[in-house]
């Protein structure tokens, strides 16, 4: 993902509000040594997997309902991949394309037993129609078609999602700069690599290209560490749990530099421990340690994209 990782360098080598901290790099490195953090997909037992075309489908509309968790404290990711796994295992033809286009706000809450409306809900039921629709229209009603219609390529894929599914065009302008990040449509591919263990479905020859997936726990987790400095400004307002409006220069700062720091990260273990290290790991591993500190404080954004 070249254009992700060119915007996010442009925009760390610019920010005003968030700085890579290079000492703070050279640390984290130092403290891995020879013991890579290696976290398996499904290590929390939540996700749906057959092995097939069906896990595909899963798949594609979990993360086309991954995003902003935060507005209900008693809501996360793990609620939605298990919700979504148990409606699946009680009907298989749940997220079919055709079913997709006609879900309602009430019929996703009761999907996933939610008692009360879910974050953003509307913006959710229009993405399921979105993608339902083009899936119908362009890929036979199948996410494992839109897969194989990719070649094997983790960039084509997104590249691929972010031109039929305008819900997964994750871009921002900065500084008059357009800004490419691509959260959910690369979650889409390393969630195949990871499902199906590089094999079938999720064998890609370019899984190396994909970065982190920049959301609201891995700068938080960046910051303990000491990879991330933030202004005294942003400090106080993140800190104050104040809401930081999507699009502006601190949010983009944000996810920006965390790409940029994690492909830092990989640089200088390759260089320093002699290892290849995919993105794709170092952000199970960040996000696994965020979603175990939940006191973290993190920025708090109302988006789809993240």
């Amino acid at each position: 993902m070249d254009q992700v990782k060119a915007t996010a360098a442009f925009v760390a080598n610019r920010s005003s509000h968030v700085v890579v901290d290079s000492a703070g790099l050279e640390k984290v490195v130092e403290n891995i040594q020879d013991k890579i953090p290696k976290i398996e997909w499904d290590f929390e037992g939540i996700h749906y997997f057959d092995n097939g075309p069906l896990t595909v489908q899963y798949l594609f509309v979990l993360d086309t309902l991954n995003f902003c968790f935060w507005p209900d404290k008693n809501l996360n990711y793990d609620d939605l991949a298990s919700g979504l796994k148990e409606a699946l295992e009680n009907d298989k033809s749940v997220f079919d394309a055709d079913h997709l286009q006609k879900f309602t706000g009430l019929q996703l809450r009761n999907l996933l037993k939610w008692p009360r409306p879910l974050p953003l809900e509307d913006e959710r039921v229009r993405l399921l129609h979105e993608v339902g629709f083009e899936l119908e229209r362009s890929f036979g009603g199948k996410a494992s078609n839109l897969v194989e219609s990719c070649g094997r390529s983790a960039a084509k894929l997104v590249a691929t999602i972010a031109s039929h599914f305008a819900g997964f065009r994750d871009h921002s302008v900065y500084k008059g700069h357009q800004i490419f990040l691509y959260k959910r449509a690369q979650i889409f591919a390393a969630d195949l690599y990871g499902a199906f263990k590089g094999q079938g479905y999720g064998d890609f020859n370019d899984i190396s290209s994909i970065t982190i997936f920049a959301d609201y726990i891995v700068p938080a987790m960046l910051r303990k560490l000491g990879v991330l400095k933030y202004s005294s400004t942003l400090a106080s307002i993140i800190e104050s749990n104040k809401e930081i409006v999507s699009g502006s220069e601190e949010e983009v700062e944000l996810r920006a530099c965390s790409i940029y720091a994690v492909e830092k990260m990989r640089d200088l273990i390759s260089v320093k421990l002699g290892k290849q290290v995919l993105s794709v790991e170092l952000d199970l591993w960040l996000w696994a340690y965020g979603v175990q500190n939940p006191s973290l404080p993190y920025h708090r954004t109302l988006s789809i994209y993240y």
